[in-house]
């Protein structure tokens, strides 16, 4: 039998049990005291919730397809990092809401609205598709988060680890979702269509909802939270710029996610995320 799973032999994917206390930090600016990267990064949130359930389903719809021990193993320790992400990020995006007096359903309206367009819309190939390219995403932000020091030096402790947190375990499952998808499709032309598609999705509802929050705060109008944002996004450490050519690296026809062997990031960071006891 082919071995479906092109994961390093000896890695593993981790259910972890983490541990934050956002209230303190969400209540306020907590990045850098900026107004624009709180919100982006707020404004990111928001999507996970809804968007892990998309994910583990797509992936789940093809189970049965699916013959490699190993890659049975790694979907199911995906389906547990990303239940787990969905739930803490939910407390996350309740208690900010709650705190800063968001509307969530406001918030969240375009989102919930294309998941259903999606389920009766998309072929399951096309839906997992979708899944491939936003792990895609997720995998390369993550990696540069984890890898680059120039993120949350002066920002809120327990909000912070928790992106690292997150960021750790998209790391170690970023190749789940495209090995199912090589294995009962495996369309390039698909596949490159996707990331378009997601990515322009991505950024539109995390910039609507940036929009929103920074109103909602009083800050959109102000000259520094538009100077923030060029340079967050484009200048220094511009999270954009640096993950441009990992985004055009996914459209080569013998792209893997584990070509680039970042498992060292996880070794680095993973003793400092909180956990229950």
């Amino acid at each position: 039998m082919n071995k479906q799973s092109k994961s390093p032999e000896k890695h593993s994917i981790k259910i972890r049990k983490p541990n934050f206390e956002l209230e303190k930090d969400l209540a306020h600016d907590w990045y850098d005291g900026s107004a624009f990267k709180t919100a982006f990064e707020n404004a990111f949130s928001l999507l996970f919730p809804l968007g892990e359930k998309s994910f583990i389903e797509s992936v789940k719809y093809f189970q049965k397809e699916i013959k490699d021990p190993k890659l049975l193993d790694e979907m199911s320790s995906f389906y547990a990092q990303e239940s787990v992400h969905r739930k803490e990020h939910q407390k996350y995006n309740d208690l900010v809401c709650k705190l800063r007096d968001y509307d969530m359903e406001l918030l969240n309206k375009p989102q919930i609205k294309r998941y259903e367009w999606a389920k009766t819309a998309l072929s399951p190939e096309r839906r997992l598709a979708g899944t491939v390219a936003a792990e895609h995403l997720t995998a390369i932000l993550a990696d540069d988060l984890l890898r680059n020091k120039d993120h949350f030096t002066n920002s809120g402790t327990h909000v912070a680890k928790l992106w690292y947190w997150h960021a750790l375990e998209e790391t170690e499952h970023k190749a789940v979702a495209f090995d199912v998808y090589a294995a009962v499709c495996g369309s390039l032309k698909i596949r490159r269509r996707a990331l378009l598609f997601v990515t322009y999705f991505i950024m539109r509802d995390v910039l609507r909802s940036t929009v929103l929050i920074l109103k909602q705060d009083g800050q959109l109008w102000k000259i520094r939270t538009w100077v923030d944002a060029v340079n967050f996004l484009f200048i220094k450490p511009g999270i954009l710029r640096r993950a441009f050519i990992p985004w055009l690296q996914f459209l080569r026809k013998d792209f893997h996610p584990w070509k680039k062997d970042n498992r060292d990031v996880i070794s680095e960071w993973e003793n400092s995320i909180p956990m229950k006891n």
